[in-house]
């Protein structure tokens, strides 16, 4: 690694960090109805709200209801998604004439942004009418977020009452985590993006004249439209040069900042974050890194100050930036240090003193090899899917850190609440695992942790794994998966585990070298979404719901301390054995083989 490769992280580490404690309280006061700042001046508009929807505020949901309530409110999402993508094309603010998406794509698009998933198959400027991506796409970046944020609180809520039937009010949840949190936040990230030069607007698409004409080649088609073909069968080529090029318009930075914000990373454009309408400057880079962990980092003070011992919070916090920085500094020292094929084969690699050499394959000249490196790691590791470089370019080691914290879960940071109660669920196993060892129950804040717990906790780390492992399995084994695979051998493995383990933990990114935008994989991966998002969902909720109806314990002489170095080394042990155990012998096929083949060893 680089000097400046150490400077980048630092800086964007202690940024981070000073924003956790006030973010966290603020959060804390919000979601308990305290005012504070503009809740003062929201809370007009918030009553107003609960009298449309008839929401009484003061009434609460066990656990069944709120989890009935999620729910419920998500499969609306997805069938106002689905219908808005269908009739896209009689509907207003469509100046491209965009008609409507398949319905494999529709439903898969649907379920993907309701989910906090944001996996794409299609090409967002050749696909979406700005109706749709502003009602439809960017409404569920709201929407997807602040559900995830419901859930974390609700949980927290388990944790910090006793003798209690409910845990709050969904509804009222939402609605304070919209109104007080992600529109203020949103608003004031687009405007500072617009004034890096990220768009915002109406207009068609704007042809203008290139410094070169552009030359390509296309297939040729006849006058009913169908390709030409020879007489071997193959369809006839012929090369088009033209002298202009069309530019996609569109209201992007409002798009963009919740698409950060909210860890969703569904980008406006198909090239997402390098593009340089999305991400147009290295500080526009850097705000959009900063606002996807923003949000994650404040949570884990907002838990420990709402369950009365801040402490709590910080060991929590400590147990992510190890991993994440580990992650970071090793996805970055294995781009700067390139393919060691090259050197071999005389190619200078030292070119640029800047970069010290490295893989620029796939990356922005804009940002380098440090920050599509960094950036890679961040919205991996927050499961927010926005990318600034093509992670299929990256050195088989760089590609495997992204890969692994994906597989890892919402744990380290991961999406706005659920990175939360990610590790929350393994900090469970952990007092679980601590109190067998020393032969006693196991206790959590106070809370005993007992069979219904855990039964949960076994669903929760399960079902991810089963679903990205089997759907692999299941591609690779039917002739409509292999189809979409354009890369061979391990690369290709790794590019359709990729794809299954990004949709089953929602996060979204993409390996790309994979024809995804088909029915097979848009129907299939959105059933991996849906059930990735809410099997977990729904038992978190129910840990939440026992776990509030326990008496809290007083802290013994014989209490084991969740907080301090012993407890950061227990959880980060079962987070990363968790985690290795249940991938190894998958990575073992693609990145690790291809690392090896790469160095010869």
């Amino acid at each position: 690694m680089t000097a400046h490769a150490y400077l980048q992280l630092t800086l964007f580490m202690g940024l981070l960090l000073l924003c956790v404690k006030p973010l966290g309280e603020y959060l804390a006061h919000t979601m308990e109805g305290q005012p504070v700042g503009w809740n003062r001046f929201g809370q007009p508009i918030e009553q107003a709200i609960y009298r449309l929807g008839g929401i009484s505020a003061e009434t609460e949901m066990n656990w069944k209801q709120y989890a009935r309530a999620v729910i419920l409110f998500n499969l609306l999402g997805v069938l106002m998604m689905y219908v808005l993508q269908r009739l896209q094309g009689w509907l207003p603010l469509n100046p491209q004439g965009f008609g409507a998406v398949s319905p494999d794509s529709a439903f898969n698009t649907a379920v993907s942004f309701v989910t906090n998933t944001n996996w794409q198959s299609y090409a967002g400027e050749s696909t979406m009418s700005y109706l749709t991506q502003m009602l439809g796409l960017t409404v569920q970046n709201f929407l997807s977020a602040a559900t995830g944020l419901a859930v974390a609180i609700a949980l927290i809520r388990g944790f910090a009452r006793h003798n209690a039937q409910t845990i709050g009010n969904f509804w009222v949840d939402l609605t304070r985590s919209i109104l007080y949190l992600f529109l203020p936040l949103t608003l004031l990230l687009a405007v500072v993006l617009m004034s890096q030069g990220v768009i915002q607007n109406f207009a068609t698409y704007q042809p203008v004249t290139t410094v070169q004409p552009i030359s390509y080649p296309q297939v040729k088609l006849d006058s009913a439209g169908q390709p030409m073909r020879d007489g071997h069968g193959q369809p006839v080529q012929e090369t088009v040069t033209t002298p202009t090029q069309m530019l996609a318009m569109g209201p992007v930075a409002s798009q963009e900042a919740i698409k950060m914000l909210g860890t969703n990373g569904g980008g406006f454009f198909n090239a997402n974050s390098a593009h340089p309408f999305e991400n147009p400057t290295p500080l526009s880079n850097f705000l959009q890194m900063l606002a996807i962990f923003l949000i994650p980092a404040a949570l884990c003070y907002t838990f420990g100050y709402l369950v009365g011992d801040t402490r709590q919070g910080w060991t929590l916090l400590t147990v992510m930036a190890i991993v994440f920085i580990v992650m970071a500094m090793i996805t970055m020292a294995a781009e700067q240090g390139g393919n060691p094929l090259f050197t071999s084969l005389g190619i200078d690699q030292t070119a640029d003193p800047s970069q010290a050499g490295g893989n620029m394959e796939g990356k922005e000249t804009r940002f380098g090899i440090v920050s599509s490196a960094l950036f890679a790691t961040i919205t991996t590791a927050a499961s927010c899917g926005a990318v600034n470089a093509m992670h299929d370019s990256f050195t088989p080691l760089g590609g495997l850190v992204p890969l692994w914290l994906i597989q890892l879960g919402e744990v380290i940071f991961g999406g706005v609440g659920a990175g939360l109660y990610g590790i929350l669920i393994f900090a469970i196993l952990a007092v679980f695992i601590a109190g067998l060892m020393i032969g006693r129950t196991p206790e959590y804040l106070g809370k005993k942790i007992e069979a219904f717990e855990m039964k949960m906790v076994a669903i929760i780390i399960l079902i991810t794994p089963l679903l990205v492992l089997v759907g692999t399995a299941i591609t690779l084994m039917m002739a409509t998966g292999k189809a979409g695979i354009f890369n061979p051998g391990q690369h290709g493995f790794t590019e359709v585990l990729y794809a299954w383990s990004s949709a089953a933990n929602n996060n979204g990114s993409a390996f790309a070298g994979l024809s995804a935008n088909t029915p097979f994989y848009n129907i299939l991966l959105a059933i991996a979404m849906w059930f990735g998002r809410f099997w977990i969902i729904v038992p978190v909720l129910a840990i939440a719901g026992a776990l509030a109806g326990k008496k809290r314990l007083a802290t013994t002489a014989g209490s084991m301390p969740t907080h301090g170095l012993l407890f950061v080394v227990l959880l980060l042990s079962c987070i990363i054995i968790v985690g290795a155990l249940t991938y190894v012998p998958a990575l073992a096929l693609g990145p690790v083989v291809e690392h090896l083949i790469m160095t010869g060893k």
